[in-house]
């Protein structure tokens, strides 16, 4: 799960952050439920003729989901996996983003690992601090990572080295987004926009029969620095996630470093693509996929993304003039009203 300090960068502009509340509309209320899970924020935007469901319930479900997948829960089942605990019992959520993450790993040429967590931490993006990392030191967590060297079978995780450990955040936040909106629709809703920490799922519509409405955010040159969007899309039946390089980050020796691990390189990825966006059927999938494009980078990503017609995409990048430019794929450009940058 994706910090809120992190390279989430969507923002939802189609609610307005604050107490849960209900506006008639119609025969139908607009209920919201806000809150925090997972190091960020939620926001959860539905139309019903009656609450149906509780944000105690929205809770309980992200709170178990942590228990499967967040390394930041010592009792997870995925730090027990990583602290090769044999008494580990995996359930469904943690084995379908199992399955998911390797497919994404397949379909990128190794993009997208999930097995490079020894580098992310190594190189304090993830719980522990910031290491020295001379080229050896490299070289020997990189025999770490290879997705290809855990595997599931018979519903246990077998590791050809027990010193391999695996890291979701890159995707576990969009299936969290899916989940509840698998939850929602459980409950009778079909009218509904989720956004926890910035990747969203919009399904349906308003009343009213406008769609969803969804901000893009513009790269900063701080970390810090007051949010402001780039451009709207306009969605329904659609998720969305943004991968960036310009929220989590350090600088040594004049030099910024990405918190996107390149699996290939053993070092932060270092390109000219600033943010990517995607658009898909499964906030799940575009979160994976939004990662695995920060690290092919720009013409990469271009050549990639034309063989992925279930995907659309948004990226933000920086020409030979360090000038912001963008490149969409057809889709998504048709979809998508640019305020503070023109289309490349």
């Amino acid at each position: 799960m994706k910090q809120i300090y992190g390279f989430i960068a969507i923002l939802l502009i189609a609610i307005t952050f604050g107490s849960c509340g209900y506006e008639a509309n119609k025969t139908q209320n607009r209920i919201q439920f806000v809150g925090e899970a997972q190091g960020t924020y939620y926001a959860i935007t539905y139309y019903a003729t009656d609450t149906l469901i509780t944000q105690i319930q929205i809770d309980s479900v992200l709170t178990a989901f942590d228990l499967s997948a967040s390394i930041w829960v010592k009792e997870s089942i995925i730090s027990k996996i990583n602290n090769n605990d044999l008494n580990v019992v995996l359930d469904n959520n943690f084995i379908e983003i199992f399955k998911l993450s390797k497919k994404i790993s397949r379909s990128t040429g190794g993009a997208f690992d999930i097995t490079v967590s020894p580098l992310v931490n190594a190189w304090g993006f993830g719980f522990k601090n910031k290491s020295e990392l001379p080229s050896k030191s490299v070289d020997s967590l990189m025999e770490l990572v290879n997705f290809d060297g855990i595997y599931l079978l018979n519903n246990e995780i077998i590791k050809e080295n027990p010193n391999i450990q695996i890291d979701y955040n890159a995707i576990a936040q969009g299936y969290s987004v899916d989940l509840i909106g698998g939850f929602l629709q459980s409950k009778g809703i079909s009218n509904f926009l989720i956004d926890i920490g910035g990747e969203v799922l919009a399904k349906g519509k308003k009343p009213e029969g406008k769609k969803w409405v969804v901000g893009i955010e513009k790269p900063s040159e701080e970390a810090n620095s007051e949010r402001k969007l780039d451009a709207t899309i306009e969605i329904e039946d659609k998720a969305i996630a943004t991968s960036g390089n310009y929220r989590k980050f350090f600088e040594e020796n004049g030099i910024r470093y990405s918190h996107t691990i390149d699996p290939k390189t053993g070092y932060p990825a270092k390109n000219t693509l600033l943010s990517a966006t995607v658009m898909c059927d499964s906030a799940a999938i575009a979160d994976g996929y939004a990662t695995a494009l920060m690290v092919m980078g720009l013409e990469k990503s271009v050549e990639f993304l034309k063989d992925q017609p279930q995907l659309d995409a948004y990226l933000i990048y920086s020409d030979q003039g360090n000038e912001y430019k963008t490149w969409g794929t057809g889709r998504f450009l048709k979809m998508i009203d640019e305020s503070g940058l023109k289309s490349h």
